[in-house]
């Protein structure tokens, strides 16, 4: 009984956690958050972190696989840009941690940027 006062004291956090998962779940987050009484700076904040990774691996995707096409140069960017999916998953855990424990870090490295780029997320 006390985990659904808690949940209800803070209804930003599932609006936090749900923007990690996938797509779907950052369009019913968004869905969530659009809805006054769980509208919230926390749900806010993971939004645009979410989105932030979600746009950063589409468009790492699409890149390594235009420079697939480009015989060794291409071939040995596109290897490196598939390590990054290293950094980019690390990125989206320690995001998702962030959203479980309520609170708002900064994504490293390109957090603070994506904030910035969509500031428009309110």
């Amino acid at each position: 009984m006390e985990n659904q006062t808690t949940q209800q004291n803070d209804p930003g956090k599932t609006v936090a956690i749900l923007s990690y998962c996938t797509l779907i779940g950052w369009i019913i987050a968004i869905v969530l958050n659009s809805d006054n009484n769980n509208k919230s700076e926390l749900g806010v904040f993971h939004l645009r972190q979410g989105l932030g990774i979600f746009i950063t691996g589409f468009a790492m995707a699409i890149l390594s696989g235009i420079l697939m096409f480009i015989p060794f140069i291409g071939w040995l960017i596109a290897i490196i840009i598939n390590i990054g999916y290293i950094a980019l998953f690390i990125f989206w855990i320690l995001g998702l941690i962030s959203a479980i424990n309520g609170e708002k870090k900064l994504i490293p490295v390109v957090g603070q940027l994506y904030q910035n780029i969509l500031g428009g997320i309110k």
